[in-house]
């Protein structure tokens, strides 16, 4: 009896030892059994951008845009809404949802989703410049359609089959003229540079001329505002915000691929550009908790999910660093819209966005921020332009750089670059 119940104790001892020495080895890392399927996360994006951007194309495919859409405006707002709150919402929706209305049809819940918005988006772009429609938008006075003009620009360029080619040719001039008539005003003296030179270029390469000395004027000054280490100042001063990415790498590399396209560049130019957003993105990607959450620093906090433009940009472009994973990435990305969309109410009951960052919140929002200014979060959907079938979606959800920090889990440490 002895002898069976040492046995007993040491048998009951070695397996609480070899239990403890697994959890001791798996401590911290999320068990990929648990994480969801590249085909989930897919599917929650895909949901979410619908959810978000639907409001501002079906009602604008519908020309009641301005009748239905909630024109909320933070204390102390110096714009004139009325005149400007609408085209921020288009152009920066277009801008957002562009790559993803750009992958062919299909007949999926997704592809339904895409077909009905990218339908909905070429009716509206139609009524959107269209004087006589209730919808018609206003590009021709206040310095602020420079900003948004350059969105919609943005967008053509990001999907120039999908929404410039099957325009007809009525609403193409209308949107030259309308792009033309920006030409009367200048905007700030920082990344507003970048607005103008990019809509200059959105009309050169569809064959119309541009304004040499707006496109040189932005090219020159935005090289010259780079700081290093991936960090460009907005402006003669730095700035401590997330303009980097919610406007300067991603469009200064647009931008520059139209210039290289026209040989106004040399490849190195562009390839430095690509090669600083990429710098940048490592620092969007360390940024993101462990929890979803990211630091609400600097103006413009209300942009929400555009903090992550630059490195939605970079996984789009297929251009992560080798020791950054697509799995890695779609994980923190995913992490960070559970956060801000599950955990805050950031819709109103019609399915507008609020002011805000969690919830509504309108006494952070800046003086120059609407309800239209808010769609500055589709931006963070980029990735949704790869397909299905992209590694980025298929390849196993992974820990992101700071949930390995904060588990004990190797990670790479940071480093400085020259370039």
């Amino acid at each position: 009896m002895v002898v069976r119940s040492l046995i007993t104790v040491s048998l009951f001892t070695l397996c609480i030892s070899t239990g403890i020495a697994q959890k001791q080895k798996t401590k911290g890392k999320t068990p990929e059994s648990s994480m969801p399927t590249g085909i989930q996360d897919r599917a929650y994006w895909s949901d979410l951008l619908y959810k978000m951007a639907s409001p501002v194309i079906l009602n604008l495919a519908n020309g009641t845009l301005k009748k239905n859409m909630p024109v909320e405006k933070a204390p102390g707002y110096g714009l004139n809404a009325e005149k400007v709150t609408y085209l921020e919402a288009v152009g920066r929706t277009m801008a957002g949802v562009a790559p993803w209305l750009a992958l062919p049809d299909d007949d999926t819940k997704e592809g339904r989703q895409r077909k009905e918005l990218k339908d909905a988006l070429l009716k509206g772009i139609v009524n959107a410049v269209n004087p006589s429609n209730p919808d018609y938008l206003n590009f021709r006075t206040e310095a602020q359609p420079i900003v948004d003009a350059a969105y919609v620009a943005q967008a053509f360029l990001r999907a120039p089959k999908a929404l410039w080619e099957p325009l007809d040719s009525v609403t193409k001039k209308r949107v030259v003229e309308e792009f033309k008539s920006l030409r009367t005003r200048t905007g700030a003296y920082n990344n507003w540079l970048l607005f103008a030179g990019i809509s200059e270029v959105f009309l050169w390469s569809i064959g119309e001329q541009p304004d040499p000395v707006r496109i040189e004027f932005a090219r020159r000054k935005i090289i010259e505002w780079y700081q290093g280490d991936g960090w460009y100042s907005d402006g003669p001063s730095f700035s401590m915000d997330y303009y980097n990415s919610y406007v300067i790498h991603p469009m200064l590399v647009d931008f520059f691929k139209v210039l290289l396209d026209k040989k106004r560049i040399r490849t190195e130019d562009y390839e430095t550009a690509v090669k600083r957003m990429v710098r940048y993105s490592e620092f969007s990607e360390r940024i993101i908790a462990p929890d979803g959450s990211y630091p609400a620093f600097g103006r413009s906090i209300t942009y929400r999910t555009a903090a992550f433009q630059a490195l939605a940009q970079t996984a789009l472009m297929e251009k992560l660093p080798a020791y950054i994973a697509p799995g890695q990435v779609r994980g923190a990305l995913t992490a960070v819209m559970h956060r801000m969309y599950d955990n805050c109410n950031n819709f109103d009951n019609n399915g507008w966005l609020v002011l805000g960052f969690c919830g509504h919140q309108p006494e952070i929002a800046d003086t120059y921020t609407s309800t239209g200014s808010l769609y500055m979060a589709t931006l963070g959907f980029l990735p949704l332009g790869l397909a299905a079938d992209n590694k980025f979606w298929t390849d196993p959800a992974t820990d992101w750089t700071s949930k390995k920090a904060w588990s004990s889990q190797p990670f790479k440490k940071d480093y400085h670059v020259d370039y």
